[in-house]
């Protein structure tokens, strides 16, 4: 057997061991989570769903988006979004308390695939590169991503908010709204988006992160919510999300706990 043959074979195990005997009718669980995690989601779901039995819908979004849809209303037996935005819905009793935490992430910057890799290794090098440029992405603040607000309070730190103003192009956020897509097709030289999200487009190239001075790290936590229809296999889902073997995909695709 390969390598990736051994690997699916040890997440399969860790999700039988996670989920233990079911019993009764397959659950559908409705998740919200946010996109930063969705090529890793992506990649488990499946797993999770083959062991289970039960089948998982997931719906992406920023975090903040995601947050703002659940308190209207919109169904979820899970949500995972950052940390700071699930207290708040525990606090507001809209999740179960306990969090779980699942992984974390900090700001890539990325260019277009074969395109000059310009030195963002420093505050200073940061700087230059992005007055250089002549287009920059990042995510709308109105999309409810988390990065929106810290890359501009970034810009003024850096003393360059007027000058990159009239060069920013915003991406919506969200699955169809990525700053990586921005990159790629061009429509801006250089993104700063969550790592795991740029690292999802084949089409860019990560050149680095923030400067550790300058980051920003994301946790991402998983709950339950207080009107779950399926809470019993929403717990088993993320505990199948946390277990070694999962974390290991996280680290391949920028998600680091």
């Amino acid at each position: 057997m390969n390598a990736g043959g051994l690997f699916t074979s040890a997440l399969a195990f860790a999700a039988a061991l996670m989920i233990g005997p079911r019993s009764g009718q397959a659950a559908e669980i409705h998740a919200l989570i946010t996109t930063a995690m969705k090529a890793a989601v992506d990649e488990l779901a499946p797993a999770f769903e083959r062991t289970s039995g039960d089948s998982v819908r997931v719906s992406y979004g920023p975090s903040g988006g995601l947050a703002r849809r659940f308190v209207a209303g919109e169904p979820a037996d899970v949500i995972i979004i950052d940390s700071g935005a699930l207290e708040d819905l525990i606090r507001w009793g809209k999740v179960l308390p306990g969090r779980t935490d699942i992984a974390r992430t900090g700001i890539g910057i990325a260019v277009r695939k074969g395109a000059p890799r310009p030195d963002v290794s420093s505050p200073e090098a940061l700087k230059r590169a992005l007055l250089a440029a002549k287009s920059i992405g990042y995510t709308a603040p109105a999309g409810g991503g988390i990065t929106a607000a810290h890359i501009t309070k970034l810009f003024e730190r850096l003393g360059i908010a007027a000058e990159v103003g009239p060069k920013v192009r915003l991406a919506a956020g969200g699955p169809d709204g990525r700053v990586s897509v921005l990159v790629s097709s061009g429509v801006a030289e250089i993104g700063l988006q969550q790592v795991s999200e740029l690292m999802s487009n084949p089409g860019v190239e990560v050149i680095g992160m923030l400067p550790p001075e300058l980051q920003q790290i994301t946790v991402y936590s998983a709950g339950i919510a207080t009107t779950a229809k399926e809470p019993d296999a929403g717990r088993a889902l993320i505990g199948f999300l946390s277990v070694p073997e999962a974390i290991a995909i996280y680290k391949i695709r920028g998600l680091m706990l």
